[in-house]
């Protein structure tokens, strides 16, 4: 997916305005400003759209982990320059504090069923004979339902 559009989604889910996301990239001591968000929160097809790199969106994920359970002592989390689905539903289980049974959940009230197994081959490291690729279709029905579950509503963003 698009980082934009998860990040679309994730301000909506979570009815986050300006000053919160701006804290939460400053939460990963990154200076964004209100006229940089309002460009990567425009739709696609939008002359002013900037798409959000994947940098950029892993110190959002870096941001929104911290500012929900805390900057971890020593080590600061990494911040990967090449994001994937797999990595983007790592960040966002660890930043909800969701374990897999929560996760299951979510699937579940999107409508989608998948079972803890085929839950866990996505957090697996690629190299892992057991790891398999989070296409775009889990990651949106993920979202979905965790709209579902926190506002209520089944209608996309």
């Amino acid at each position: 997916m698009i980082n934009n559009d998860v990040m679309r989604r994730v301000r909506y889910i979570f009815d986050f305005n300006d000053a919160k996301m701006i804290e939460i990239f400053s939460q990963a001591d990154y200076p964004a400003t209100v006229a940089q968000l309002h460009t990567w929160l425009r739709k696609d097809d939008d002359p002013a759209f900037v798409e959000l790199t994947d940098l950029q969106f892993s110190l959002f994920l870096n941001g929104l982990i911290n500012l929900n359970r805390g900057k971890r002592e020593g080590v600061e989390a990494s911040v990967e320059r090449k994001l994937t689905n797999n990595i983007i539903f790592m960040k966002l289980k660890i930043a909800l504090n969701m374990q897999a049974e929560a996760v299951l959940e979510a699937m579940d009230l999107s409508g989608f069923k998948i079972s803890k197994h085929e839950l866990s081959a996505f957090f697996r490291k690629p190299e892992n004979r057991q790891y398999r690729a989070c296409n775009d279709q889990i990651m949106r029905n993920f979202l979905k339902g965790l709209q579902i579950k926190i506002r209520g509503e089944g209608e996309a963003v």
